[in-house]
């Protein structure tokens, strides 16, 4: 599909990947919604990209604020024809701590925003796409790109509620892909390594420095738009379907 002239919607549009991805994207012609929590940072985005850029508050925990920010999306820019999962926290936390057993709701509230939300968005964005017309030859009628992580993979001590988030959009990754199939419309995921985010531009440099050498090459925090270039090829390339991509640097994250 080529991006100029189609509508996408970015959950964790206020910041990070999920601005980056919203404000390029808009750059080349696409129809934009940003849907986050942070009403004042999503209007800020959507000021600074202009255009038709629209900004919708929403939890993606939340069945019926899912549900009335896609209408309201829709009915703003446009039905869908393409969903960029970005909203997750990265909250941390041992299994067994200094204080004892980690709370059940800490565990749950990752899950919930992580996973959860990525594929209450993801059934509610699919639902509009599989009602629309094909837009090639392909019958493409869409594409979702869910945020996963390295940590699904190698996931460090204190992540055992993060990694599983993240393992289990990787692990739907292709049965939603094989579903959708019959309806042209593509699943893919992103798998970002230690990405310079706001979340990391809160701790001290040292700590990011520290962070930035363990990456094999390039020796550096990765740039929120190399997130949005990826999109980008995603979902110009329609070959690109049920997969993971790893973008990272080769890093393998260590134990701690």
């Amino acid at each position: 599909m080529k991006i100029h002239g189609l509508t996408a919607v970015i959950t964790g549009g206020a910041s990070g990947m999920g601005a980056a991805t919203g404000a390029y994207l808009a750059g080349r012609g696409a129809r934009v919604a940003l849907l986050d929590t942070n009403a004042d940072a999503l209007k800020k985005r959507t000021a600074e990209i202009g255009g038709d850029a629209c900004a919708v508050v929403c939890d993606v925990t939340d069945a019926e604020s899912a549900e009335r920010a896609m209408a309201e999306a829709a009915k703003t820019v446009g039905a869908p024809q393409v969903l960029v999962n970005c909203a997750g926290i990265a909250d941390a936390g041992r299994v067994v701590g200094r204080k004892g057993p980690l709370p059940l709701e800490a565990f749950t509230k990752v899950i919930s925003v992580n996973l959860i939300g990525s594929f209450n968005v993801m059934r509610l964005a699919a639902a509009q796409m599989m009602q629309s017309e094909p837009l090639n030859e392909d019958g493409e009628r869409g594409v979702v790109i869910n945020t996963a992580s390295v940590s699904a993979f190698d996931g460090q001590i204190g992540q055992a509620a993060y990694s599983a988030s993240k393992g289990a959009v990787v692990a739907m990754t292709l049965p939603v892909a094989r579903e959708f199939a019959n309806f042209g419309i593509r699943v893919m995921a992103i798998a970002p390594g230690i990405i310079h985010t706001p979340m990391l531009s809160g701790m001290p440099a040292e700590v990011q420095e520290s962070l930035a050498v363990q990456v094999p090459f390039p020796k550096r925090l990765g740039d929120p738009v190399e997130y949005a270039k990826l999109v980008e090829h995603i979902i110009e390339n329609p070959m690109l379907n049920g997969e993971v991509i790893r973008m990272d640097g080769a890093i393998r994250m260590q134990a701690k």
